[in-house]
């Protein structure tokens, strides 16, 4: 039997180079692709978007004859437990449906996977059969049944044998005479493992391990607040640094110098998170910061990220336009890389060269070509964003701007027919511009080339089950920032409680935005290098929603609470 992937491959691949729905060469490259992934060939025409799942169910649908069925249809529960065969699942990407008499219907997005019928019928002695589906909605039921049988991030189900037993993405040679991984480590080992999966449960984004003279602590950051999870003993802290220097492949005799490294935690055959460790040496020991990069917990979809209608539309006719530059701003944490990233993943089309610069690379955008910043190598952002001008780009990120030698260059690039994505500190939208000029760019410059700037923060989502209505007096209202106007309309306002569901009456964030686009009386304002609090009167003038009052818009549907507004906004 030939095997899975090569006959998947093979199949629809002759079926799709024979209607010329795609060229040749897109065609061999998702082949190759899938090959290399082990995938099948209609899992990456979707995932590099060379087809839409809807495009590739109806081109099946007439290729094959065979009728698209909606998965709705069906309840999976309803198939006995033991055809559920994960391995056989994750192996076709099949899913066994419907079972009829002894005839076995598996959902694929491929009718020409042949090797998952043969294999799911001889397994069981069972005759099977195809039901044409989405890959969309066959990915959802697949990740559905991943967490409901264990196979997937089904964390809380994990006991203390199954973590010890877990992969860690460590160099293999490692030998059983350092420190951390010895024998009477075993514990050290454990608990260590258990942390980081009890910080990937709790959806953390770092984990500290800090020592101090009488004590030692572990704290997680979620949805932006530190929170101690644990003390271990004072005496432990130099073993949790050997181990974890071990784990990221870090030099554990250096406890002299800042280090930097990555941890890769395999927590199933098809499912890994990367972690980036940092040590830096302190009073009383070495505190080690480990940042969780799970690209896939990343929801890279403009719907989700918290933009209102308005907001959302500039951004995407910003991301429509062939040239101009577009500016994210906010600080450490606010969720500039995420939007940025979103906007990638529109962009992300075969007919476009796109290529990053970025300071670390922190999710993998198949499609894009992505550069890792090594000053010590002499590859800074200005080097990287010289070599992309004579790639033939179309679009270009750049991770951020922290010098006139780079801005320089973006504005030129953005200014010559290219796309320009990038990053910078500033408190608001309008900060960002006299930023610029204070840097020592030519007024001109900035108003010709800047198209849109996105200042933004990260607010506290409140939890759902927990919340509690906060009652105001329409003084009090007003005093907020709530015009008459609005309270007519009804306000309701929320405040956290907590429970068992959510951390201290919170769970998720979502994005506060303030959405300036360049117009003609903006870029005039600068041409007379006006100020920033002249500027941003303009942009509200113009329409523009400051932070404050995209806090309390989503602070009036329920979604934070007053104490985020402030917190965030100030």
């Amino acid at each position: 039997m030939s095997s899975p992937a090569n006959t998947t491959i093979s199949g629809l691949a002759r079926s799709l180079a024979a209607s010329s729905i795609l060229d040749s060469a897109q065609l061999e490259q998702a082949c190759a692709r899938a090959v290399q992934e082990a995938k099948p060939l209609s899992t990456v025409l979707v995932e590099t978007r060379l087809l839409s799942s809807e495009e590739l169910a109806r081109f099946c649908e007439r290729e094959f004859g065979l009728p698209l069925v909606s998965l709705d249809d069906f309840d999976t529960e309803e198939v006995p437990s033991q055809y559920l065969s994960m391995d056989l699942i994750e192996r076709h990407y099949a899913i066994p449906v419907h079972l009829r008499g002894k005839v076995l219907y598996l959902a694929m997005s491929d009718p020409t996977n042949v090797a998952a019928l043969e294999d799911f019928g001889f397994r069981f002695n069972l005759v099977t059969d195809t039901l044409l589906v989405e890959e969309s909605k066959l990915q959802q039921l697949l990740s559905s049944l991943q967490q409901n049988t264990g196979t997937g991030l089904d964390l809380d189900n994990i006991a203390d044998d199954d973590i010890a037993g877990l992969e860690l993405g460590e160099d293999p040679s490692e030998r059983d005479d350092e420190p951390g991984g010895q024998e009477d480590d075993a514990p050290i080992v454990r608990y260590i493992n258990k942390i980081m999966l009890d910080a990937v449960r709790r959806e953390a984004s770092d984990l500290h391990f800090e020592p101090y003279e009488t004590f030692f602590r572990i704290r997680f950051r979620i949805d932006g607040i530190l929170h101690e999870v644990a003390s271990p003993p004072v005496n432990l802290a130099s073993r949790f640094a050997a181990r974890l220097k071990v784990m990221a492949r870090l030099d554990i005799a250096e406890r002299r110098l800042p280090q930097d490294g990555r941890i890769k935690l395999k927590l199933t055959r098809s499912k890994s998170v990367d972690m980036r460790v940092n040590t830096l040496p302190t009073m009383w020991g070495e505190k080690i910061v480990i940042r969780i990069l799970d690209s896939s917990a990343a929801r890279l979809d403009i719907e989700q990220l918290g933009y209102s209608e308005v907001q959302k539309a500039l951004y995407l006719n910003a991301l429509n336009r062939p040239q101009g530059m577009i500016l994210v701003t906010g600080p450490t944490g606010s969720g500039k890389t995420v939007s940025l990233y979103t906007g990638l993943s529109i962009l992300n089309k075969v007919s476009a060269n796109i290529s990053t610069a970025e300071d670390p690379i922190e999710i993998n955008l198949p499609g894009i070509n992505q550069v890792q910043i090594n000053p010590k190598a002499g590859l800074s952002f200005s080097h990287a964003l010289r070599a992309f001008l004579r790639q033939d780009p179309d679009i270009i990120m750049v991770g951020e701007i922290r010098d006139l030698e780079t801005a320089e260059i973006a504005v030129k690039a953005a200014q010559t027919g290219h796309l320009v994505l990038s990053t910078l500190h500033t408190n608001s939208a309008a900060e960002t511009l006299t930023r610029l000029s204070n840097m020592g760019l030519p007024a001109y410059n900035i108003a010709s080339s800047v198209s849109l700037i996105i200042a933004q923060r990260l607010a506290r989502k409140l939890c759902t089950h927990c919340r509690e209505p906060e009652q105001m007096s329409a003084e009090q209202l007003q005093a907020l920032g709530f015009t008459p106007a609005q309270q007519a309309e009804g306000i309701t306002l929320y405040r956290a409680v907590g429970c068992a569901q959510c951390t201290d009456g919170y769970k998720g964030r979502t994005g506060i935005y303030e959405v300036l686009a360049m117009s003609e009386r903006l870029s005039s304002l600068i041409m007379n290098d006006a100020g920033s609090l002249a500027l941003a009167r303009a942009a509200e003038e113009d329409g523009m929603m400051t932070l404050r009052q995209s806090a309390l818009a989503k602070a009036r549907l329920g979604i934070i609470s007053l104490s985020e507004v402030n917190r965030v906004t100030g």
